[in-house]
């Protein structure tokens, strides 16, 4: 057989998951210095623009002259789902490997990472404004009831809190008729999947000290802002509470909803649901590598990429 018949490497990417507070964005980093890489953020908060403290986003300075892709690439006001997300991620997967550069992906959204590492195209939607005003009448309990009967498979990893997401799963099984409706095509990459393991203790830990530390910087202010921008044309109320935990408690204590004491108890009990929630997304996945430090993450990756020469 000629060499012109040899079958084509698959791009090595490495992704890099783990549950919210968990270290991702800075090991990124530094793997990405260590290995040449960049990063292309794969979370489902961080896409939108001006919600920067509230999600944890990357600051510059926390970059380390490290390009990040994939951050604020839609409007806060605007629904951007997998089927946009995946789209621009292989795209950037593609630029990135041009100019002879690792991609690195890393985030805390299983849906998104699933749907790059399996190559699943999820059906393109469109948004149904009239059944989506139906739904927006029921509460987000009444809203998961439904899906646990449409989708079981969907249910057991969605926020059972967000109607948004609620919403969107439900639309779509309704306009396809299936549950769970995606189609797999054989994988595009060669992918190592590296996951950051914390203790149950140490992941609470992280996650208190995180969110005080992010009321310091500011986070109510920006939030506030968020909603009330000097043009006037600021997100509603209703839709900081679509975006869920930071947003949707924030916005019920800017509003006299809820005490500021309430709002933070309320608020690290969420997110440490959501931080569990996140892993029972990634122990479904395939081979993941669970890692619990840094020297771990350099190791599995060093070998991977003697591997894949």
């Amino acid at each position: 057989m000629s060499s012109s018949h040899a079958p084509q490497k698959k791009q090595v990417i490495i992704v890099l998951l783990g549950p919210t507070a968990s270290g991702k964005s800075d090991l990124a980093v530094r793997l990405a210095q260590k290995y040449n890489g960049e990063v292309i953020s794969a979370d489902s908060r961080q896409v939108y623009r001006g919600m920067d403290i509230g999600t944890g986003k990357v600051t510059k300075k926390e970059m380390g002259d490290i390009p990040h892709h994939l951050l604020d690439v839609a409007s806060p006001k605007e629904n951007f789902d997998v089927v946009q997300w995946k789209e621009k991620a292989d795209k950037a997967i593609t630029d990135i490997a041009k100019r002879g550069k690792l991609p690195i992906v890393c985030g805390g959204t299983g849906l998104y990472i699933k749907a790059l590492v399996e190559n699943i195209a999820y059906p393109d939607v469109p948004p149904d404004w009239k059944l989506r005003k139906k739904l927006e009448q029921k509460t987000a309990k009444r809203l998961f009831a439904m899906l646990e009967k449409l989708d079981p498979a969907r249910a057991k990893t969605i926020d059972p809190h967000n109607p948004r997401r609620l919403i969107r799963a439900i639309e779509i099984v309704k306009h396809t008729g299936k549950a769970v409706p995606q189609e797999n095509t054989a994988p595009h990459y060669n992918t190592l999947l590296l996951g950051i393991t914390k203790t149950g203790a140490e992941l609470e830990k992280r996650i208190h000290a995180r969110l005080f530390a992010r009321i310091k910087r500011g986070m109510i202010a920006e939030i506030e802002k968020l909603h009330d921008p000097p043009a006037g044309r600021g997100m509603s109320w209703k839709r900081m509470e679509e975006l869920g935990l930071e947003y949707k408690y924030i916005a019920l204590f800017l509003q006299k909803k809820m005490s500021k004491k309430t709002m933070l108890e309320t608020l690290e009990i969420k997110i440490a649901q959501y931080a569990k929630r996140q892993m029972t997304w990634f122990r479904a996945m395939r081979d993941i590598a669970w890692i619990a430090s840094e020297k771990e993450a350099r190791e599995k990756t060093e070998k991977f990429l003697r591997a894949t020469r």
